[in-house]
């Protein structure tokens, strides 16, 4: 698989994202289902969004690795959230060390949503190529 990151400008370099990324030669293409703070029993979280942020990536990462990728093969990740000024003023932090921890170069969004199922506060939709 060769990834080619576009990024016309650099200051989305800081923001821990790329404008876009091109795949070619691909072995396999991961669609995974959005992830949040839901407990290995089914149970959603209640706790506060850094906490359910936390929980949301070590299951989009357990759901990557079972697959058989890494999450440096993630290409396009959406992160939806009950208050993107939350998530920036108090979870940016998470999300920065998240990419780091990886070694990603993904596009992001970043959507405000009315509500997720039950107590959620975030989700994680993401796919991966390898």
């Amino acid at each position: 698989m060769i990834k080619t990151v576009i990024n016309p400008w650099t200051w989305q370099e800081e923001l821990a994202y790329v404008q876009a990324v091109e795949v070619t030669g691909t072995k396999g293409t991961l669609y995974c289902s959005g992830q949040a703070a839901v407990h290995a029993d089914g149970t959603p979280s209640n706790a506060d969004m850094r906490t359910q942020l936390c929980l949301a990536i070590q299951n989009l990462e357990a759901v990557i690795g079972e697959a058989g990728y890494k999450c440096r093969d993630i290409v396009k990740l959406t992160v939806y959230t009950t208050s993107s000024d939350e998530f920036i003023k108090n979870c940016f932090d998470i999300f920065r060390e998240f990419v780091a921890k990886h070694e990603m170069r993904q596009a992001v969004t970043l959507m405000q949503v009315v509500a997720l199922n039950q107590t959620l506060n975030i989700e994680l939709d993401a796919i991966a190529v390898r």
